[in-house]
């Protein structure tokens, strides 16, 4: 019999920004796991985007209508900076993109890096 059972109520997606957030603070108040600690390692040494600048390009990037949160995501993960990173992004899924909006996008990483 498992020991710990865990109902899952729903799903969100979330940045590595936020996941880092999350484990810093779960740290202040219990000691992690051995995954949650390895985790919260690799998002420090790799993560280097602020909350705030985070926080900043997510609002911009949500005006645009093509972009799911997914996307947004993406963008914040991994700061595409030109047009070839973008379209990496973006291979495996159906989003169609004007040339004006993909450099929104790639100004939006620009000015918030």
């Amino acid at each position: 019999m498992l020991g710990d059972v865990m109902d899952i109520k729903g799903e969100k997606q979330i940045s590595w920004i936020d996941v880092k957030r999350v484990l810093s603070n779960k740290e202040k108040n219990r000691e992690l796991g051995y995954e949650q600690k390895n985790a919260l390692d690799h998002l420090r040494k790799f993560c280097k985007i602020s909350e705030k600048k985070t926080d900043a390009m997510r609002e911009e990037l949500g005006k645009m209508e093509n972009l799911k949160e997914k996307h947004v995501n993406a963008i914040v993960n991994f700061l595409p900076e030109n047009l070839d990173e973008l379209r990496t992004l973006f291979a495996h899924d159906r989003v169609v993109l004007s040339e004006d909006e993909k450099k929104k996008i790639l100004k939006a990483v620009k000015d918030n890096k």
